[in-house]
């Protein structure tokens, strides 16, 4: 069992892309020293995760949407749906930007969406955003002209 002190961040990250994953952590370091980063290559693997080690809950999640076994839709859905994890903030973090999609997770109950930043000074700079929100101010999702973020 990993025990956090109460300033560090407890981040998950589901992401199917490797390169991703390993580019998030990087940033992720060089801009925050009190994080512990759990990583899932999939959906389920998210949720199982999840299962497992909730409580205490992360204190964000930033989850892509397409990838196998269970997409970033069905883990949103689930997770809004399971009363122990219903209240973690939720960041969408996916190379896709329909609006259909944006649409779709925005009902569902994601709290921000995100395009993933094409450079890592852009992705230094969205990880920094994200970690310098208080959640505990925020659980209530924004109005839809605040949902996206942009960097």
């Amino acid at each position: 069992m990993n025990l956090l002190s109460s300033s560090q961040k407890n981040i998950f990250l589901a992401d199917d892309d490797f390169d991703d994953r390993l580019l998030f952590e990087d940033a992720l370091r060089e801009v925050a020293q009190y994080t512990h980063l759990t990583t899932a290559n999939d959906g389920k693997q998210l949720m199982d995760i999840l299962r497992e080690t909730v409580p205490p809950p992360p204190d964000v999640i930033f989850l892509d949407l397409n990838m196998p076994r269970k997409n970033g839709f069905e883990c949103l859905r689930e997770i809004k749906q399971t009363e122990k994890l219903k209240n973690i903030p939720i960041i969408i973090f996916s190379t896709t930007s329909q609006p259909d999609a944006v649409d779709k997770v925005y009902a569902q109950g994601a709290h921000f969406f995100v395009s993933k930043p094409g450079s890592f000074q852009q992705l230094k700079l969205l990880i920094q955003r994200i970690l310098a929100i208080d959640w505990s101010q925020h659980y209530t999702q924004p109005s839809r002209e605040k949902f996206l973020l942009v960097y």
